[in-house]
């Protein structure tokens, strides 16, 4: 058999060699075969995992490299859905180019939901498939339906337990989630260091804040980012730290370092800048930092599940009720975030948490995750008014008939919809009906 990694971040990469490693992913397997690629809107503006130096030991697990550039480029990787007519073609395309046997494969996607993955899925239709965790992102469900003779044959989830005790959502319920330990996860991570900055010398402690440039995905303006900065370092003030090292998001404008130095300058805090290729979970390691703060990175629970850093976010009570539609698919990682580093967080309990996640991921897509219906009931029947309006709308509440949900005015019941059409549409057809049965039956009287 032959496993076709089809990969695009580090973290993926990360996830996926972990598994390897920890002999989570069949052993048995003739070759493993990895198939990088960027999914950047301008890849050539990033270093991609093909060719990032850093990764190199991480490259040299598999068997054979194929770049998806060297068969698909320079046609973007996030565009390729080609018409389902062209896909046996296709298959046997790949096929020769890749020297496959179609009938003996397993498939290793992140991102089900698109393209790529979503298409080569499609494309070998006899294919095992596992999908490859890739953050917080994986503890959402499904956003889209997936044909069942693909999602049929998902058998596992193999994903970083950066947040222990509770389980992802995507692939649910049929696939099989499969957690890579976090010290086995953090030994393929330090493969990734290289090797700068070096520890501060000073005796006084360092936060590390990271920037995530959420008015770039629409989340919010870029003056509320800015106050965003702002509140990122009075919470990391918490800590008593010296100094503050920034890492911002690499493509966020100089506006962002200065609003960050400038807060930290106001209350006395050193400040520094990096802007190297060290991630996040690994500079915090080097610059051994009393605490990590940001909005809501996925290097905040991972740093913390496998290196124990306190973690500390603010603003993302402001994200979730900005987030539009509510379905969202950052909803879920701003969610554990926020429940996760809140002070006197009700949710510490991993169970608890769990069931706050299903809850939200139910609201989310109510017919992908129908099955999480009973558990939303559950927490919600449980939850004073402000906690549930920290995580549900009041719309949202009310287009399901959840507990929680504001009392209908009598134009809301009539225009709510009942049978996949509104109530006054379906008063008209029923009225139509009575007509026309009205009609026939008087014909009938009259002999026609």
């Amino acid at each position: 058999m032959t496993q076709i990694f089809a990969l695009h971040s580090a973290y993926g990469l990360v996830t996926a060699v972990a598994g390897i490693d920890s002999g989570l992913l069949d052993a048995s397997v003739g070759e493993r075969l990895l198939v990088p690629f960027t999914s950047s809107r301008v890849p050539e503006t990033v270093v991609g995992i093909a060719h990032d130096p850093a990764l190199g030991s991480l490259r040299a697990r598999f068997d054979r490299i194929e770049p998806w550039e060297d068969l698909l480029g320079p046609m973007h990787p996030s565009s390729w859905e080609p018409a389902d007519s062209d896909l046996p073609m296709l298959e046997r395309l790949f096929a020769r180019a890749w020297d496959l046997d179609p009938h003996d494969l397993e498939l290793f996607v992140q991102s089900p939901q698109v393209a790529p993955a979503r298409t080569l899925m499609a494309l070998f239709p006899q294919a095992r498939i596992t999908i490859i965790g890739d953050g917080l992102m994986t503890y959402s469900p499904m956003r889209v339906r997936i044909p069942y003779s693909v999602a049929a044959r998902i058998e596992q989830v193999v994903y970083a337990d950066v947040v222990p005790g509770v389980r992802p959502l995507v692939g649910s319920p049929g696939a099989q989630v499969v957690p890579v330990p976090p010290r086995v996860f953090a030994a393929a991570l330090r493969e990734t260091d290289a090797g700068s900055p070096e520890p501060r010398d000073e005796a006084g402690p360092t936060v590390l804040v990271l920037g995530q440039y959420l008015s770039a995905l629409g989340l919010m303006t870029a003056a509320a980012e800015i106050d965003l900065q702002t509140r990122l370092v009075d919470r990391a003030a918490q800590w008593g730290p010296q100094c503050i090292v920034f890492k911002p998001h690499p493509a966020a404008p100089p506006l962002v370092t200065a609003a960050v130095e400038g807060a930290a300058a106001r209350r006395g805090i050193d400040f520094e800048e990096y802007r190297g290729p060290l991630p996040a979970e690994l500079l915090a390691e080097r610059l051994d930092a009393v605490a990590v703060v940001a909005g809501f990175s996925t290097a905040l629970p991972t740093v913390h599940a496998l290196f124990g850093r306190a973690i500390g976010s603010a603003g993302n009570d402001t994200v979730l009720a900005a987030l539009t539609p509510f379905e969202n698919s950052n909803r879920i990682p701003v969610t554990l975030v926020d429940a996760l580093t809140r002070e006197d967080s009700p949710y510490a309990d991993p169970a608890r948490l769990q069931l706050l996640i299903d809850a939200v991921g139910y609201a989310m897509q109510p017919e992908i995750a129908g099955h999480l219906r009973g558990r939303a009931e559950e927490l919600l029947r449980g939850l004073d008014a402000d906690e549930r309006a920290r995580y549900f709308t009041p719309r949202r509440l009310a287009e399901l008939r959840l507990p929680g949900a504001p009392t209908e005015n009598a134009l809301r019941r009539a225009l709510r919809p009942a049978g996949g059409v509104g109530r006054i549409e379906e008063w008209r057809l029923h009225a139509l009906g009575a007509r026309r049965r009205a009609g026939r039956a008087w014909r009938a009287l009259r002999g026609r």
